[in-house]
This record gives structure tokens, sequence and C-alpha cells, in this order.
């Protein structure tokens, strides 16, 4: 017959004090050891578990500062600048910062920048203090319907120069439609106040001038420059704006004060047409200007085909 086994209640306080701590033991293993191994976040770096005689205690006291973390500062910057481009590469299939990157450095480009600078800074302060309230005024109280018809009107006076240099060009289809928005919105659209051939399918372009005709016919482009109240320029586009002036209807208004308010309102309202996007531009404007005009030159003269190496690469990636 069995006999009665006897549980001392020290043997039962012992067991539920050691319990807690048996659960912990079993959860967590590595718990002892926890300071020694490696964060698991440097994969692919050869770390050694325990400082040696030969990595130096240099070495040891770097990585217990940076705390195993692989983007601390200490880590070199040529691994973080290749993980950003391998990223880059794997979403886009090309480098932007190689493939947008110009071949020409900015002191072939702007040879003259010490003196457009200073043309620069004149011409923004006196936009801040004249042209830009006058336009931020003329965006607030006019209306919209009214700022629409009265781009209208000026985009329509710009049809004989785009005319006029799509013919010097040969692109006479481009002329044609040109021609053909002039005549029509001229007449059935009230003056140009109404886009009424845009509805009949004389698509509006982007716009023709002497500058790009002369870029057409092989004369380069020339240092960049820029002019006093009239902005970014290049040495091949002065000469067009003089033929450009001839080519203009507001020219041949014979009332001084009709054509010189014209003018004015034509300026104020593609100023407050820029307003928005002018709120864009961080960092040096001059820089950010400069670029600008430049790269909607090249897209101008091109007719919006890129000529570059990557163009074909983009509409191949993206089906443009």
């Amino acid at each position: 017959m069995l006999g009665r086994t006897v549980i001392s209640p020290w043997l039962i306080a012992a067991t539920l004090a050691a319990a807690p701590v048996l659960s912990t033991a079993a959860q967590d293993p590595f718990a002892e050891t926890e300071q020694e191994v490696p964060a698991p976040q440097q994969q692919g770096i050869d770390a050694p578990q325990a400082p040696t005689e030969q990595s130096g205690s240099g070495a040891s006291d770097a990585a217990q500062a940076d705390g195993g973390d692989p983007f601390a500062e200490g880590g070199g910057e040529g691994d973080s600048g290749a993980g950003e481009t391998s990223a880059l590469e794997d979403e886009y299939g090309f480098d932007p910062a190689d493939e947008f990157a110009s071949d020409e450095e900015p002191a072939a480009r702007d040879p003259w920048e010490g003196f457009n600078r200073a043309v620069f800074r004149f011409n923004d302060s006196a936009d801040r203090w004249v042209l830009k309230p006058v336009a931020t005024s003329y965006r607030q109280i006019t209306p919209i319907f009214m700022q629409h018809g009265i781009s209208n009107f000026f985009g329509n006076l710009r049809e004989v120069t785009n005319t006029f240099n799509s013919a010097l060009q040969g692109k006479w289809g481009q002329a044609g439609n040109d021609a053909g928005r002039f005549l029509v919105n001229s007449t059935v659209g009230v003056a140009g106040l109404f886009d009424v051939a845009e509805h009949m399918g004389l698509d509006p372009s982007d716009g023709e001038d002497f500058g790009q005709t002369l870029a057409v016919w092989g004369v380069p482009s020339g240092p960049y420059l820029v002019l006093p109240f009239m902005g970014p320029s290049t040495a091949r586009d002065i000469p067009g704006e003089v033929v450009d002036w001839y080519t203009n209807p507001l020219t041949y208004v014979d009332h001084d004060a009709t054509r010189y308010a014209l003018k004015f309102t034509d300026l104020v309202q593609t100023r407050a047409s820029l307003l928005k996007a002018e709120t864009l531009l961080q960092g040096d404007r001059y820089v950010l200007l400069r670029d600008a005009y430049l790269q909607r030159r090249e897209y101008l003269i091109n007719d919006g085909e890129l000529e570059d190496d990557f163009g074909g690469d983009l509409e191949d990636e993206f089906d443009f």
C-alpha cells in the first residue's frame, strides 16, 4: 500500500516564487547575452562579437557609441548614396541625377553671372515693390471670366507673330493653323475675347518668335543675359525681340496712351498668371529662373521633341 506523500509548505512557497523567473527565462533565452550580441540591423557587416587586440579599443568604443545603427553618421557616405541610387534605378530604370544632368557647366552657359545677378536683383526689387502688388490687386478684384477674356485677347494678337515665324521656319501647317485661329477669334470670338477657334479644332500652339526662328536657322544661342525690365534672354534672342516688336499689332496703335495702356495690361495679366507658380520657387531664385528659362527655350525650339539621350528611355518607360 502506497504511503502518503508529505509536501512541505516551504517547498510550495519556493516554487511559487521561482515561477515568474522560470517563465521569463523560457520566453527570452538570450536575456543574459543581449548586450553582447550585435544588433540584427548589421546584416552584411563583418563585425566580431568580441573585440580582439587587432581591432583596437577605438573601433569598439565607436561601435558601442553608435549602438549598432548602420545609418549612423559614422557609416560611409558612399554606402548611403549607393543605396539611394540603387533604389531610384530599381523604381525608374535609370538614375535621374545622371540622366537630367547638364553636360554644360554653369560657367559656359552663364559667363556674365556677376552682371546678370546685379540686373536680376534690380528687376526683382522693381517687381516686388511695383509690378507684383499691382498684379496681386488685379487678380483679387478682377473676375475670373474677365481675366480669361483679357488673356485670350492678347493671346490672339500674338497669333500674328506665331504665323509669321512659323512661315519663316517652314512650318506651313502650323502657320495655317495660327492664321486660322487669328481670323476666327478676331471675328466670331469678338476681337479674341473668346477662343472659338479651339472648339473648331484649331488648337493653340506653344508660340513662335524670331529667336526660335534664328535657332532653326542655325544661329547659336550665345551667353545667357538678363536685361533690365525685360528679364532673362540670350544673345540670340535679343535681336529676335526687335523683330517681334514689329510683328506685334500693338506697335501700330497710333494713340500713345492707348498703346501703353494695352501693353501694361498685358504685362500685368502675364504677371498675375505667374503668382501661383512663384510660390514653388525655393532656394537660389536666380539659378532656378535661369535654368527654367533655358530649358523652356530648348523645349520651344525643338517643338517639345527632346533630343537628349534620356528622351527615348522616358517614352519607352512611361509610354508618353
